[in-house]
């Protein structure tokens, strides 16, 4: 689902080569949807990272991770939605509003977020469900996780006065969420914490979109 959902961005830039380009300034002058596709490319890709990480806590799933993991796939595949108006805002042609463009995004960078800090809380709430046990210091990871939905909401609220403002909180919540906000499994089993565990059969995390 997320190698899909960042294939689709490309096609975002596809128009521009229907264009009567003549030299490079005219190709350079589509600056707002090569930043758009970058953006979200590495917001998609971020989360496909954190992603890995945090289904690799699991020895199992049950109904409420699935749907919750369902909203989350469902976020990701409508980003180059969000990412086509935002490049249509930005730059001297603007064919989309850049409030619409940013709360737009915002709104579904926040719903994405609801979507995994719930995997995650639930995850630490219910820790029989771990093959790794227990979690170290879980409020503090939680707190530290979850500090992006606050960031996504704030930035969708900024975006009615202030859009470009809006943009650049979402960017700097990627870059955010490139550093590593959970404690490592894996030393978490090399220290004999529960690594005996094992998935039961066609629950393995690793079957995950």
């Amino acid at each position: 689902v997320f190698a899909v959902a960042i294939t689709v961005l490309v096609f975002n830039l596809l128009p521009i080569a229907d264009q009567s380009l003549h030299n490079f300034p005219e190709l350079f002058s589509y600056w707002p949807q090569y930043v758009a596709y970058v953006g979200s490319f590495l917001t998609i890709g971020i989360m496909w990272l954190n992603h890995h990480t945090l289904l690799s806590y699991l020895a199992r799933v049950d109904r409420i991770v699935l749907v919750l993991n369902i909203v989350l796939l469902m976020g990701v595949v409508a980003v180059p939605f969000p990412t086509a108006l935002i490049a249509g805002s930005l730059g001297p042609k603007q064919t989309a509003s850049a409030t619409v463009a940013a709360v737009a995004y915002g709104v579904l960078l926040t719903v994405m977020s609801i979507a995994f800090a719930g995997i995650w809380f639930y995850i630490a709430a219910h820790q029989d469900k771990l093959a790794i046990r227990p979690i170290a210091a879980p409020v503090q990871s939680t707190v530290r996780f979850g500090a992006g939905l606050i960031g996504y909401v704030a930035g969708t609220l900024l975006a009615f006065a202030w859009p470009l403002v809006s943009v650049i909180i979402y960017g700097l919540i990627a870059v955010y969420y490139v550093f590593e906000h959970l404690p490592d499994p894996a030393a978490a089993a090399a220290a004999g914490t529960g690594a005996g565990a094992e998935a039961e059969p066609g629950t393995d995390p690793g079957s995950f979109p």
